[in-house]
């Protein structure tokens, strides 16, 4: 009850802490000499009483306020966005594109600037609109690189202006959440030579699905649909497909060891580093010889599956994959003569790495 009855009174004091924490305010160089000699025209007039001073003192003040009422018009209404790219990589770099929308419908804003606020820090780039027309769009863009792979989080932009003088930077910060994903960074590599396989009397290496028919198998994400062998299917209640001999050289087991000492320093972190982005250009390399692959990892487990999607979810579990601990082993084990590559940081040793793997690469392998 006693809410109700000071809920009137409260309500200005409220609406002054939201004005305060959306808005800041921050005199230029020309604005501190502007603010220096207004001060000083005013206490010379109140010394003197000389009325050429007040109102030269009247004429400097009503500039301030004008500035004010200026830029408060020229932030009001504007409305933004961002649009990133889906796909991004550590190191290199991307272009954000920003959108300004006015929603007045009679007054144009001028001399905007635009900048990004990424994990509550600004970004190096800024975007700048000389003037958006009244209710009227307009789009730019800056180019930005992330170093690290990872999960980060696009929090807000903050609105800038310094019209119409250049006295005060007035600013005003826009909520506008976006979550970006950035993958390990990739590089074109030579993939190592594929062990032999036997298949009856004659041993195969090629690649490619023109083989002899080899067997029938379970659908996985990323096959050709025509390949489905509806009748067994309809038989099995679930999806089966032919394969070919050729086809079974195309599979291959990644192995990432994501085990580091628990007394570690940034050398060892960035040999990791390093294995995770000789991992992802592996993945990479592989899938776009039409490989299918599965990843395997202290924790993680990707089964087989081919294709571009399979690349979006192998990549997507290195941008995210944290550190273990040696103790805990590899998610799956092996098959038996089957084509793997086990990819270890430089210099560090580790427990519980799987054997029988046909190439073992350190992360400085292709450095």
């Amino acid at each position: 009850m006693l809410k109700l009855l000071f809920w009137p009174f409260s309500l200005p004091g409220r609406l002054l802490r939201k004005l305060r924490s959306s808005r800041t305010l921050k005199l230029t160089r020309d604005g501190r000499y502007y603010v220096g000699i207004t001060l000083g025209i005013g206490l010379a007039a109140i010394n003197t009483g000389n009325n050429l001073l007040y109102l030269l003192l009247g004429w400097l003040l009503s500039l301030i306020v004008a500035s004010g009422f200026f830029s408060n018009a020229c932030l009001r209404g504007i409305r933004i966005s961002r649009i990133i790219p889906k796909r991004i990589y550590a190191n290199t770099p991307f272009l954000v594109e920003i959108t300004a929308s006015n929603t007045k419908t009679n007054l144009a804003s001028y001399s905007l600037e635009v900048e990004d606020i990424c994990e509550g820090v600004p970004v190096d780039k800024r975007c700048y609109f000389l003037k958006i027309p009244e209710g009227k769009t307009q789009h730019t863009s800056y180019r930005h690189t992330i170093a690290k792979r990872g999960l980060y989080k696009f929090e807000a932009v903050r609105l800038s202006t310094k019209f119409p003088f250049g006295l005060f930077v007035k600013s005003r910060s826009c909520e506008t959440h976006n979550e970006l994903l950035v993958f390990p960074n990739t590089r074109t590599i030579n993939l190592p030579a594929p062990s032999a396989s036997q298949h009856g009397d004659s041993q195969t290496q090629s690649v490619g699905r023109r083989g002899e028919f080899y067997g029938l198998r379970e659908y996985r994400i990323g096959d050709d649909r025509s390949s489905i062998h509806w009748r067994s299917s309809a038989r099995s209640n679930k999806l089966l497909v032919r394969e070919y001999e050729d086809e079974s050289q195309k599979q291959i087991t990644l192995l990432l060891d994501n085990a580091l000492p628990s007394v570690r320093g940034e050398e060892e972190e960035q040999a990791l580093e390093d294995a995770i982005s000789l991992c992802a250009s592996l993945a990479q390399s592989y899938i776009s010889k039409g490989y299918v692959l599965r990843l395997i990892t202290r924790g993680q487990l990707t089964p087989f599956a081919g294709g571009d999607m399979q690349l979006q979810r192998i990549l997507r579990v290195l941008a995210l994959l944290e550190i273990e601990s040696e103790d805990r082993p590899f998610s799956a084990q092996l098959a038996p003569r089957s084509e793997s590559v086990l990819v270890v940081p430089s210099n560090i040793s580790a427990k519980h790495r799987p054997r029988g793997a046909t190439t073992v690469l350190e992360s400085n392998a292709f450095s």
